[in-house]
């Protein structure tokens, strides 16, 4: 697979977030809720599509449990189905809950604080000082940050690989600061015309603009994008769809949600070129 630049995701890819992002989605619901969904059906919601954004992710298994407290009757796997039918993110998960009752679907919104949820998720993942530094106030409750819990997936080898043979750049979902602090813990260091994050574009994953603007600023003909969710895939193909001109290459990585055969399954459905074990691999695949 012969590339001039390499884009990278960041979280299942470069650091582990099983428990700190992905415990935080379930810790948050379970909180403000009473009621939370397991690990398995936070990958569910990934592979339905359109959540890029964990705060959103989180606000739609809010809403999965709320509707069905007030009788709902499909469990996860049929409940993020139709999200991936109506074509992912909040607003699909939204228009599910429209099979309740008026009445309950009322109950629901009554019910479903999604401010509360995005305040409860920033307190668990990022610690009181952290919250205080990138929030700018004062976090709900005291916690420890489960950012500090995010074991790295890339060694320093495969870094010095990458960016010696290759441009490199980032893209992601994480808000700005939270990827600084990612990239700085991996000693990464892409400079901010090469990374987007939540905060550079609104579409978010799989939309292919900001794949498509990193390979211009590269001034790149083919480009391998690595990431370890559907939508990352996806993004690739979409760029490669829309820009005629380069190659974007999908490149699915089993250290994220998911893993093994069924794992390599679900991302050659989705177009993926290559699936690699871990982010490491990339040495031996680009040329």
């Amino acid at each position: 697979m012969q590339v001039d630049a390499v884009v990278l995701d960041i979280d299942g890819v470069v650091v582990d977030v099983a428990d700190s992002y992905r415990r935080a989605i379930i810790e948050s619901v379970d909180s403000v809720c009473g009621k939370t969904i397991d690990r398995e059906a936070v990958q569910a919601f990934k592979n339905a599509g359109g959540f890029n954004n964990d705060w959103e992710l989180t606000d739609a298994a809010a809403l999965f449990v709320l509707a069905r407290r007030e009788g709902l009757r499909m469990d996860v796997d049929e409940f993020t189905d139709r999200v991936a039918e109506g074509g992912g993110g909040l607003d699909a998960a939204k228009d599910v809950v429209g099979d309740l009752p008026r009445v309950a679907q009322a109950r629901v919104r009554d019910q479903w604080d999604t401010e509360r949820l995005r305040d409860t998720f920033q307190a668990l993942y990022l610690g009181a000082e952290l919250y205080r530094e990138l929030e700018g106030g004062e976090p709900p409750f005291d916690a420890p940050g489960y950012i500090h819990d995010e074991p790295t997936l890339v060694t320093p080898e495969t870094i010095t690989d990458l960016t010696e043979r290759f441009d490199v750049g980032v893209l992601t979902g994480r808000p700005a600061g939270e990827a600084e602090i990612a990239l700085e813990r991996v000693g990464l260091d892409v400079p901010d015309e090469h990374r987007f994050t939540m905060d550079d574009w609104e579409e978010g994953k799989p939309h292919p603009r900001a794949l498509v603007t990193l390979a211009e600023r590269f001034g790149a003909e083919r480009v391998a994008f690595a990431g370890d969710t559907l939508d990352d895939v996806r993004t690739a193909r979409n760029a490669d769809d829309e820009d005629e001109s380069r190659v974007y290459y999908g490149i699915g990585v089993l250290t994220g949600g998911l893993t093994g055969d069924e794992g390599r399954q679900k991302f050659a459905e989705n177009g993926a070129d290559a699936v690699i074990e871990d982010v490491n691999e990339l040495v031996d695949l680009l040329e």
